[in-house]
Parts: structure tokens; sequence; C-alpha cells
């Protein structure tokens, strides 16, 4: 069983910039496919990146790339998301996810990949 714990949410101006963490225990980071994902008030789960299990290149959203990083710490098996030049558009409640089977490449977006996920951490960027 994998759990995921995110942290690092919080208030920030549009313009700034977090770093939200993703702490996951039970297996180790790299046998597992993570993803970031995000949901916004009334609206449907946004896949925002993802690593697949064996290639580890991200897939950033359209609306994030340039913008976001994503990082992985293997001794600490903590994931990443470093968010700089916030939009207000980027308030969302942000949840890390994982998967212990690798998707191919056209199910890296989908949530239904992934069976573990966290909590979430809330983002709100003010305009």
């Amino acid at each position: 069983q994998v759990q995921l714990v995110e942290s690092g949410g919080g208030l920030v101006q549009a313009g700034g910039s977090l770093r939200l963490s993703c702490a996951a225990s039970g297996r180790a980071f790299s046998n597992l496919a993570m993803a970031w994902f995000r949901q916004a008030p009334g609206k449907e789960r946004e896949f925002v990146v993802g690593i697949r299990r064996y290639i580890r290149t991200p897939s950033y959203a359209n609306s994030v790339k340039g913008r976001f990083t994503v990082s992985t710490d293997n001794d600490k098996n903590t994931y990443y998301l470093r968010m700089n030049n916030l939009k207000p558009e980027d308030t969302a409640v942000y949840h890390c996810a994982a998967a212990s089977e690798s998707p191919i490449m056209s199910s890296v977006g989908s949530a239904s990949t992934y069976e573990y996920w966290g909590q979430g951490t809330k983002v709100t960027v003010s305009s």
C-alpha cells in the first residue's frame, strides 16, 4: 500500500512561486508512476504533470508548461512541484497521485490511471 502526503500549499500573489511536496511511503518512488492533478472549485480534476515509471521525462499540461517544474528526491522518496509565475487560474487543490503500473503515454493525463492519491494541498493565487 502506498501513502502520499502533500504539503507546501498556501496563499501567494500573482507572479509568485510555491513549491509543493509529495512524500511517499510504502514503496520506492522509482517503482511508481507519479503525477500531479489539481481541482478548482466547481471544476473537474485537471492533469498538471506526470512521470511514467520507466521513462522519467515529465509530461506537462499546456497550461503550466514553462512555469511548473517537477523533480524528485529518491533518497527522501519525495516528489516536488515547483510553480513559478503563478496566476489566479492556478488556484486549486493540488493532489499527488501514483500508479504501480506504468501507463502508456496517452493515459498519463487520465486520473483513472492512478490508484493512489494524497489528500491534497490548497493553493490560492490572488490577483
